[in-house]
């Protein structure tokens, strides 16, 4: 075993480096030096001892010793090339020659070395040539040809008559050339041995490979029928592979998504480049877990098998983009967000030149008028319009900086409440009568239907007036004239529904869903009739949200608008934070159709 180590080792450092790295490329070029370099030492030995039982050779002799050095010039050249065909065409050239050199010395076709012939096509079966396998049984067929059509003339030289030593070459040759035949068998052997277990190994590294990859592969017919996929299927989808097979696959397709796959699948079958696709499928329930099949992302990418069939099939590679199609998703989102803080900004800026610059024009022009009296003669009063003016611009003012001030303290959580015992039916009476002047100014009629056994609340007096003046005052303001508003206060349980309705322009449904949003006015703001920044739904939203409370809103264009706001009886301080100190978090958008018309927030 030494031996035939140290052999191999000197056979590889010999090989040339483009036989080194394939196994079984680097036994072809082992099978065909090893016996050319032993025959070869072994009759550059025996050429002595030739010489020594002879004596001196003739020129014949000498050239027959020569000819047998010439495998290890063949060696030389598939070892300096690496060209293995090449090196098998010189071998049969060599041997060949070599041959009809003794044939045509010792008696032609009727030579001992004329069986030789037959090793020639046989040692060119070991190249796996076809080329090199014709080329060598033509040369050997014309060899024979040529042996004998030298002897039907006689042009071969005359030998001596000696039928003992004619029929002692003629066994030599045979035990030879059969030998070497046997030698030829076992190298053959050999190789289809390599082959066999190289074939194996290989099979059995894919077998490795399709067994613990996380993708899946697949091997389809063009209308999508599997007719092979790998165990990574089962640790994907839930389900043995049996299952799988035939349209078992496709039966798991979401139906959305069937005619993106099957086109993906028809044009990889019909010859085209490599296809990727992207589709839904069903994933079975995990054992043990109480959870339901869903849907996971995959993306599939087929071609062509390149083999011959008598039907395109199309092999695919499966992988599971679940996570990637969820952070893509993530992404869109936030990029809606952004684009939405951008559109909040754009009306912001709108709104605030609007509701800052009137007033305070209001204040510096008519300021300025009081300042100079003398010269435009005013009187007491004018002065005293103008003076009530800039009261009333100021007060304006104030409110808008107000608003803005309580939506940024709520949406940072420092917004303070004081829960205490009141009255909620007198606290809405007194809104009421605060804005029934303003709406008979509108021509609007406002109906307050508060029942007189309310319970005594507790919560924020001053968040719940809040409240109230703000959804009164948003529906006399959206309201036309000749419309009607009511306000209404009951009790559900241990829960009050305070619901104000009107009869004005309504909500588009498009806008519904953001209704509650800092700064969003329905409709263009660019359009918009009445003035206001937007906060006073926002602001009762959020007032709403830090007493543990709900806001609903139902409206329909050109119908009316409701908007219930339920609150607990009994807010318990303890609930809040220290210091009555409330957390609350941005509007987030209702993610069905249904929510859309229902806009809630919990702190």
């Amino acid at each position: 075993m030494i031996v035939l180590s140290i052999i191999r080792d000197c056979l590889d450092a010999l090989l040339h480096p483009s036989a080194r790295y394939d196994a079984l490329t680097r036994a072809r070029h082992r099978a065909f030096m090893a016996p050319r370099l032993l025959g070869s030492l072994v009759a550059l030995a025996a050429f002595p001892i030739y010489l020594a039982m002879r004596g001196a050779p003739t020129a014949l002799e000498v050239a027959a010793f020569a000819w047998l050095i010439a495998p290890i010039l063949l060696s030389w050249f598939l070892s300096r090339t690496g060209r293995y065909e090449g090196a098998h065409i010189l071998s049969a050239l060599a041997l060949a020659g070599l041959v009809m050199m003794v044939a045509v010395t010792t008696g032609g076709i009727e030579s001992f070395a004329a069986v030789w012939l037959i090793v020639v096509p046989l040692e060119a079966a070991l190249s796996a040539s076809r080329r090199v396998v014709a080329f060598a049984s033509a040369l050997a067929l014309s060899c024979v040809a040529l042996l004998i059509a030298l002897g039907h003339f006689h042009l071969l030289p005359v030998a001596e008559p000696n039928a003992a030593l004619h029929a002692v070459l003629m066994g030599a040759g045979l035990a030879s050339a059969t030998l070497y035949a046997a030698g030829l068998a076992v190298s053959a052997e050999s190789l289809a041995r390599t082959s066999v277990s190289l074939l194996y190994l290989e099979e059995d590294r894919y077998r490795l490979l399709a067994r613990n990859m996380s993708d899946v592969i697949s091997r389809h017919s063009r209308n999508g029928a599997v007719g092979f996929i790998s165990p990574a299927a089962e640790a994907m989808l839930g389900a043995p592979g049996a299952r799988l097979t035939g349209h078992g696959l496709f039966d798991r397709v979401h139906v959305a998504d069937r005619p993106a796959y099957l086109t993906a699948l028809s044009d990889a079958a019909g010859g085209s480049e490599q296809r990727s696709v992207e589709f839904r499928l069903r994933r079975d329930a995990v054992r043990g877990q109480n959870t339901s099949a869903d849907f996971i992302w995959i993306e599939m990418r087929c071609r062509l098998l390149e083999q011959a069939s008598p039907e395109a099939e199309v092999v695919a590679v499966m992988r599971d983009i679940t996570d990637r199609k969820l952070q893509e998703q993530a992404l869109e989102t936030a990029r809606a967000a952004a684009e939405q803080a951008d559109a909040s900004k754009t009306r912001f800026l709108a709104t605030m030149s609007h509701e800052l610059r009137t007033p305070l024009n209001a204040i510096i022009g008519f300021s300025e008028m009081i300042v100079h009296e003398e010269a435009m003669m005013l009187d007491t009063a004018r002065r005293r319009e103008y003076a009530q003016l800039i009261n009333d611009s100021g007060q304006h003012l104030l409110s808008v900086v107000n608003g803005i001030l309580d939506m940024s303290k709520m949406e940072t959580g420092n917004f303070e409440i004081s829960p205490e015992p009141f009255a909620p039916r007198a606290a809405l009476l007194h809104c009421c009568n605060l804005l029934a002047l303003k709406a008979r100014d509108n021509g609007v009629d406002l109906i307050t239907r508060a029942a007189e056994d309310l319970p005594v609340m507790n919560g924020d007096p001053r968040a719940f007036k809040q409240i109230a003046l703000n959804l009164i005052t948003n529906a006399i303001k959206f309201t036309e004239r000749g419309g009607s508003v009511t306000v209404s206060a009951a009790v559900e349980g241990s829960r009050l529904m305070l619901s104000v309705t009107d009869t004005g322009v309504g909500i588009a449904a498009e806008d519904l869903a953001r209704i509650g949003d800092p700064f969003f006015q329905a409709g263009k703001t660019y359009q918009r009739k009445h003035e206001g920044t937007g906060l006073g739904l926002s602001i009762v939203k959020g007032l709403v949200a830090l007493h543990d409370g709900e806001m609903n809103v139902q409206s329909s264009v050109g119908e009316g608008t409701t908007v219930t706001v339920t609150l607990p009886l009994d807010f318990a301080p303890s609930l809040a934070p220290s210091s009555n100190i409330a957390t609350l978090k941005p509007a987030q958008r209702p993610e069905s159709q249904d929510e859309a018309h229902q806009v809630k927030k919990r702190a």
